[in-house]
């Protein structure tokens, strides 16, 4: 089963909590047990698991990217001004996929799916959320 959200961000970094509209999609398949993948379909976006509980981790993870990975400074900022957008999400990655059980996301107790906007304020970001099934 496959099915795709669109969010709209409104900062040019910001970490978004998408768990419950994971889980939503998960409780609406009707599927107990498999696996979840969420992927942003975007070379300036990425999906993580991190902590939900504190907001400084968003904020603190910003800031680390930001000090690794200063913007202005690349190659590709000559096209478009946002090469530091295309470094951070490529080490952060495009996806996560985490095992279903008894039809919930097995995350830890602190963890949470977090699309991650890196080059944003954007419309319509696209997050492809795939279920597959293991009964």
């Amino acid at each position: 089963m496959q099915q795709e959200i669109t969010i709209s961000t409104s900062k040019k970094q910001e970490l978004i909590d998408i768990t419950e509209s994971i889980n939503s999609i998960i409780e609406e398949s009707k599927i107990r047990n498999g696996i979840c993948n969420v992927f942003a379909a975007h070379a300036t976006a990425a999906i993580i698991i991190n902590e939900n509980y504190d907001p400084n981790i968003c904020v603190d993870l910003l800031s680390a990217l930001n000090k690794l990975i200063p913007q202005g400074i690349w190659l590709h900022d000559k096209i478009d001004g946002n090469a530091d957008a295309h470094i951070k999400s490529a080490i952060l990655g495009p996806s996560e996929t985490v095992p279903i059980k008894d039809g919930e996301l097995e995350l830890g107790q602190w963890q949470a799916l977090i699309f991650c906007e890196l080059d944003g304020p954007r419309q319509n970001r696209r997050i492809i959320v795939t279920i597959v099934p293991s009964d």
